[in-house]
């Protein structure tokens, strides 16, 4: 795996509504130091990055590849 390679790729869309932020946020939590996730959405998922941000400060990077307006795509690396 490369170094930008990422280690797991979340498909918001397809996750039921009502686990889709629990079920994003244990991905981003259980990645090691180092790693990436790449979460890919339908919409900007800026509320679920502020909670992250809110929830464990400094501890991801977060960086867009796609910014719309159909799909989103956005590398989280935990520092």
């Amino acid at each position: 795996m490369a170094i930008s390679d990422p280690a797991v790729i979340i498909n918001a869309p397809i996750l039921p509504p009502p686990v889709k932020h629990q079920t994003i946020l244990s991905v981003f939590d259980a990645l090691p130091q180092g790693f990436t996730a790449l979460l890919v959405n339908d919409h900007d998922p800026k509320p679920l990055l502020y909670q992250l941000e809110a929830e464990q400060p400094g501890v991801f990077s977060i960086t867009y590849q796609e910014q719309g307006p159909e799909r989103f795509a956005i590398l989280v690396t935990r520092d």
